[in-house]
């Protein structure tokens, strides 16, 4: 019957850790599954859970297949399952151990500690962090200007933490009812504050921007012929935009794979463009040369002059096993009186990236992209909004087999609308830009992550003494 509980609990997992994870799911699943642990001895709770969270990380070993080799993709599965594990198992001996009111804050605290550190240490972050899965939660996203996602995700593991020590412990729970009322006041308050900061006044200057993507792939080996109809339709959605109204065109990431004679000739072709119509235009370009292969984004002014270029910083897989360089250097140029940052795609995965923009007072972000195959276009939008709402900034997204995509600083979608491949698609978007919010996550950034670190460490010390004592 418990294997039965593991397999369904797997399963509905699989909805949560998925790439397009159901919200509400979250807050849920995680409450059978810390019952199956309370109730079980250590020896069943390690491969309950294991057999859960192999059956509920395995819903992306497709996607991973495409993105790395198999032995690659398998190991990642692997690893994610041992993090529940680890966590699960880390909180059954707390729990079990001392049914006390304050247990009720160990599992979102191992979790928080888990994922602070894989977002320092791992090349792909906290890519899936268990907190994204309410970006679309607006009431709740507005948590992340204050605590960033660890403390978004804290919230998310403290109510099935609670649920399930009630409904395994009840009146057992020493002081129980500190605990769970202290569950319900951080929750109400969260949602409060959401709320709140949702209904300010919205001020600044209303701006429209173009996005135009178009899915065809422009490689080293293509025929001039088949890259000019592609740069051909490009210029058409531009020109469209621009007779519009659009003040700022945005074009996605890696448009093409040129040599350095090659993009030397679109930077031209860009900038007359660019002047052609008036207009701030970015275009993402790879660039192939003796000394390596670059993933650029270049910002051409109305005058036709290039006035900022930018290097991709973080490299997704497939760029890791292409030997792309990695930039290092931010990219910010005031536009209209407002300083516009710049970043490409994965970029935008990493809290810290996210932050120093912030820091630089970023008011919107122009962010090209290349997704893969629309399997992850929710969650890799998502997590871009979710910089902006931590640091105060609009978001404009242009993704390849993706997502086009206006946020504003709070995370509402303005407008968005699905990328295809020739003739391609264009969006026009009126964004009111303003100033950078002030938040506290640009302040002290990752702090209450590095806190349940801190916390996280301690309460396994004590584990370990206490058991040593006895």
């Amino acid at each position: 019957m418990r294997i039965l509980a593991a397999l369904v609990t797997g399963l509905l997992l699989r909805s949560v850790v998925g790439l397009t994870p159901t919200w509400w799911l979250a807050w849920v699943v995680p409450v059978p599954l810390l019952m199956l642990a309370y109730r079980s001895s250590q020896a069943e709770t390690r491969y309950l859970v294991s057999l859960c969270a192999l059956v509920g990380t395995s819903a992306n070993f497709h996607y991973y297949r495409l993105v790395m080799p198999v032995s690659s993709a398998v190991f990642v599965v692997v690893v994610q399952a041992l993090v529940w594990v680890f966590v699960v198992l880390a909180t059954r001996r707390i729990v079990v151990r001392y049914r006390a009111w304050w247990t009720i804050v160990v599992y979102p605290v191992f979790w928080v500690a888990v994922d602070t550190i894989m977002a320092a240490i791992l090349p792909d972050g906290n890519w899936g962090s268990l907190g994204y899965t309410q970006a679309d939660e607006l009431p709740l996203l507005q948590v992340t200007a204050l605590l960033g996602v660890p403390g978004l995700l804290f919230l998310v593991t403290l109510v099935p933490s609670a649920i399930a020590l009630a409904l395994c412990y009840g009146r057992a729970v020493r002081n129980g009812w500190v605990g769970y009322s202290l569950t319900a006041l951080l929750v109400a308050a969260a949602v409060s504050y959401g709320v709140v900061r949702l209904h300010s006044p919205g001020v600044g200057t209303d701006t429209k921007v173009g996005l135009v993507a178009i899915d065809d792939a422009i490689g080293l080996q293509a025929t001039g012929e088949y890259a000019a109809d592609i740069l051909r339709q490009y210029d058409n959605h531009v020109a469209s935009l621009a007779e519009n109204g659009a003040q700022i065109v945005v074009l996605p990431e890696k448009m093409a794979v040129l040599t350095l004679a090659g993009s030397q000739a679109w930077q031209q072709h860009f900038g007359a463009l660019a002047a052609t119509h008036r207009i701030w235009l970015l275009a993402g370009i790879a660039v192939s040369d003796a000394a390596a292969l670059r993933n650029v984004a270049w910002l051409f002014a109305p005058d036709g002059r290039q006035v900022a270029s930018y290097e991709k910083q973080h490299l997704a897989p497939p760029e890791r096993r292409q030997h792309y360089s990695a930039g290092s250097s931010f990219a910010l140029f005031p536009i209209a009186g407002y300083p516009y940052g710049i970043a490409i795609c994965k970029d935008m995965h990493f809290a810290s990236l996210g932050r120093a923009y912030g820091v630089r007072h970023a008011a919107v972000m122009l962010v090209p992209a290349w997704d893969f195959d629309f399997l992850d276009e929710w969650l890799e939008s998502r997590t871009t909004t979710t910089r902006g709402v931590e640091n105060g900034y609009a978001v404009v997204r242009v993704g390849r087999e993706s997502l086009l995509s206006v946020t504003d600083p709070y995370g509402r979608v303005i407008a968005e609308r699905q990328s295809r491949s020739m003739p391609g698609v264009d969006l026009l978007a009126t964004l009111r830009v303003s100033p950078p919010l002030a938040t506290l996550y640009t302040q002290i950034g990752d702090l209450f992550g590095w806190l349940c670190v801190a916390g996280g460490a301690i309460i396994l010390v004590i584990r370990r003494n206490r058991r040593a004592k006895i």
